[in-house]
């Protein structure tokens, strides 16, 4: 959509002879200045009639105001462009009308990192000036294109940088000429549909917790009117296949429709969301559910997409259960995949002095920290100096009793280790000599058999 600036009329000779100008796709008001009232007029283009006594005879785009008989063409055309006349009586106003095209590629609506093309195109009955462009975005900052060779001077294509979502709004463009005097705005809009997320971000979350992750639509904000697609996907890893969570489409009229898909893990659509929002709830998430969840959409079979990667952060003690006194537990702080480097797994114990804190080297996914005293540790995860989330373990002191029984039912199974030992050293003993008195009496019967053969052959 192109907008032209205010018209002024430009004085160029003496002869009431005066420069305006235009932008095609607009209309444009021809000024015939000094007309007595109730005077006929003759308009004319190029010297061929147009407008004789208010009937037309040029097309359906031109029209005269009955009171002040100013000319109005519909719908510019670069080829309109040329020497207009209004003859009243023997008096003659020349109008040269400049006009110029100002186009966007694909119509104005873009994807992120799509770079346009702007093409500006005049045309005019005299020698076509150089022309300065200057670009303003939507937030009123100079943008500096990269002007391509222009092949005649009635042609300038500008290149402009990739877009982003918050390109959106209404571009100006600024002509100025020295000679003739020119100093032109045209206004054109860019679209850019896209999401109001990051490209990349990540999200994190403690286990057995409720996750709700959102992708935020930017087609109502900016009235993109076309139809529009898309899907959300999630893999645990770079490297894995992703599975379908969920379709989506956008019609023109701006009404959006979800379909869930098969998944082999739980996930809800909420009921109740802002507008332009994708949404799924995770409830009781675990290691299982991390990973990249990408939301993409697609239009006229261009795509853009945005990732939220979900990490999971959990703890656990070795042994579980209370600390006997004068026994040690491990307490373990883990995530489901590995951190960026400026963030880090810290634990801190609540009750304690500052040498009772343990840290996570850059890129662990662990830390693990032994503990010999009740008390409240807190794992927390830390980038860039900020705790993202949090999670406690409470060291539980066992009973005396407890703690006697333990003492007790180790010495007993001391003892009962060292009477078992015993008993199987006696064992043992009682079985050596009793094979030792067999083998002495079979050589005993051996020996007493040997002697009796002896003297019954005497």
């Amino acid at each position: 959509i192109i907008f032209c600036g205010p018209m002024r009329l430009i004085p160029i000779m003496a002869q009431q002879k005066e420069l305006q100008i235009g932008v095609a796709g607009q209309a444009v008001i021809l000024n015939c200045r000094g007309i007595p009232q109730g005077t006929g007029v003759t308009w004319k283009y190029s010297k061929a009639l147009i407008f004789s006594k208010g009937k037309a005879t040029m097309t359906d785009r031109s029209e005269i105001n009955p009171t002040s008989k100013h000319l109005k063409v519909l719908d510019l055309r670069l080829s309109d462009a040329g020497i207009y006349t209004c003859e009243y009586g023997s008096h003659t106003v020349s109008i040269s009308l400049h006009v110029f095209k100002l186009t966007i590629s694909l119509d104005g609506h873009f994807l992120p990192n799509e770079v346009p093309k702007l093409t500006l195109m005049q045309n005019s009955t005299h020698p076509l000036p150089n022309l300065n462009i200057t670009l303003f975005n939507n937030n009123n900052k100079i943008v500096r294109p990269k002007l391509l060779q222009n092949e005649t001077p009635q042609k300038y294509t500008l290149m402009l940088k990739q877009l982003e979502a918050t390109d959106s709004g209404t571009w100006m463009c600024h002509i100025r000429s020295d000679s003739p005097l020119i100093n032109q705005n045209i206004s054109f809009d860019v679209k850019v549909l896209g999401f109001q997320n990051a490209d990349s971000e990540r999200k994190y979350a403690t286990a057995d917790s409720t996750v709700i992750l959102s992708w935020y639509l930017n087609f109502q904000q900016i009235k993109w009117k076309e139809g529009f697609t898309g899907q959300m996907n999630w893999k645990q890893q770079e490297s894995a296949t992703a599975h379908e969570l969920l379709d989506f489409n956008v019609t023109a009229r701006g009404e959006q429709h979800e379909t869930k898909k098969i998944s082999r893990f739980r996930f809800e659509i909420p009921e109740s969301k802002p507008e332009s929002t994708i949404q799924v709830e995770l409830s009781k998430v675990h290691f299982n559910h991390s990973g990249q969840y990408q939301c993409q959409l697609a239009y006229n079979g261009r795509h853009t997409q945005s990732k939220i990667e979900l990490v999971v952060m959990k703890v656990s003690a070795d042994p579980v259960g209370p600390l006997s006194r004068g026994a040690e537990m491990t307490l373990i702080c883990q995530v489901s995949s590995p951190l960026p480097s400026n963030a880090h797994l810290l634990w801190k114990h609540m009750n304690g002095t500052p040498i009772d804190i343990k840290k996570s080297k850059q890129h662990e996914v662990k830390v693990e920290v032994k503990v010999s005293t009740a008390g409240l540790w807190s794992c927390h995860l830390i980038e860039d100096n900020d705790s993202k989330i949090s999670l406690n373990y409470i060291v539980e002191e066992a009973p005396v009793w407890l703690s006697y029984v333990v003492i007790g039912a180790s010495v007993g199974g001391s003892v009962l280790v060292f009477g078992l030992a015993c008993l199987c050293i006696i064992s043992g003993i009682s079985w050596q000599r009793r094979r030792q008195r067999a083998k002495r009496m079979a050589r005993a019967r051996q020996y007493l058999l040997e002697n009796k053969t002896c003297q019954c052959q005497q």
